[in-house]
């Protein structure tokens, strides 16, 4: 039997409010359907003035995504507003890849006009967002109407420290990408730096010494994968090292300055051995202070 679903006018709703949109993508990012983001800030200030809704980002590409909400449809403030604070943020963080998104209940015809008028200058994504009510529940759903790649129609700062558990990277992740990040510790960070632990932080996994943080290397689990950021600056002969062993290198990380390696459940010798030796570098700098 087919049940017919009832669209909610969130503008006239008396509860559902941005603020209730907002919470419900920071809770879980990827009901965009842009990817596996994660959220980095909420109503993050801007110079100018004003507030940024949501700051999203992507671990594996570190790609930043300036979120913008509006009930009902879009108007020109909306836009203007949207890039403004995508331009504020990609001047601030050049070192990072930006895209502006704006999520809107109807998304005009005028709007799309007006984008086009940017001939694809600004790397923008549209969401129509839409929300039915379910039994005593509500359902939010989007879907993508202008993409960042084609500028067409669709037709189909900084790790902040805040602490976290294992549990909540079991959560983000999966227990099968924890172990590969204990079974680093174990066999490639302890052969470097006996006294490591690990220390559980919001975006990242970071290392532990005698109770301090000593971030030369740090681990972002996935759900099949680990995100091993290892602090080296950008050198030829590092790159070839790690190229020479067979590591899956990601993009390096210009900002913070580290390079990024793709670690799957297995390594073989080579590849412990060479990032047990990145990992002494980059234990032997931190000592430095470099």
């Amino acid at each position: 039997m087919s049940v017919k679903l009832e669209v909610v006018n969130l503008r006239k709703h008396p509860t559902l409010t941005e603020k209730w949109v907002q919470d419900q993508i920071a809770e879980d990012p990827t009901i965009l359907g842009i990817g596996e983001l994660e959220v980095k800030d909420k109503e993050r200030t801007q110079a100018a003035g004003g507030r940024l809704d949501l700051l999203l980002y992507d671990p594996d590409t570190l790609k930043r995504y300036e979120v913008e909400i509006q009930l009902g449809a879009t108007d020109e403030s909306h836009i203007i507003r949207t890039i403004e604070y995508w331009d504020i943020e990609r001047r601030r963080y050049p070192q990072y890849e930006h895209a502006a998104v704006i999520v809107a209940e109807e998304i005009t015809s005028r709007f799309l006009n007006v984008i086009q008028l940017f001939n694809g200058a600004i790397p923008l994504i549209a969401l129509k967002m839409t929300v039915y009510k379910v039994g005593e529940g509500y359902a939010l759903t989007f879907v993508k109407v202008l993409d960042e790649i084609s500028y067409g129609l669709v037709d189909e700062d900084e790790p902040v420290a805040e602490p976290a558990d294992r549990s909540l990277w079991e959560k983000k992740g999966s227990q099968k990408s924890l172990v590969i990040v204990e079974d680093l510790l174990q066999k490639v960070v302890r052969q470097v730096e006996p006294k490591a632990t690990l220390k559980y932080n919001k975006h990242y996994i970071g290392i532990g010494v005698d109770g301090a943080a000593m971030n030369f290397v740090t681990f972002v689990p996935r759900k099949a994968h680990v995100i091993m950021s290892i602090k080296l600056p950008k050198e030829q002969e590092t790159h070839d090292a790690m190229t020479e062993a067979g590591l899956e290198m990601m993009a390096y990380d210009t900002g913070f300055k580290y390079y990024r390696v793709h670690v799957p459940p297995s390594l073989d010798d080579k590849q412990r051995q060479s990032l047990t030796a990145l990992v002494k570098q980059a234990r032997q700098r931190f000592s430095r202070g470099e």
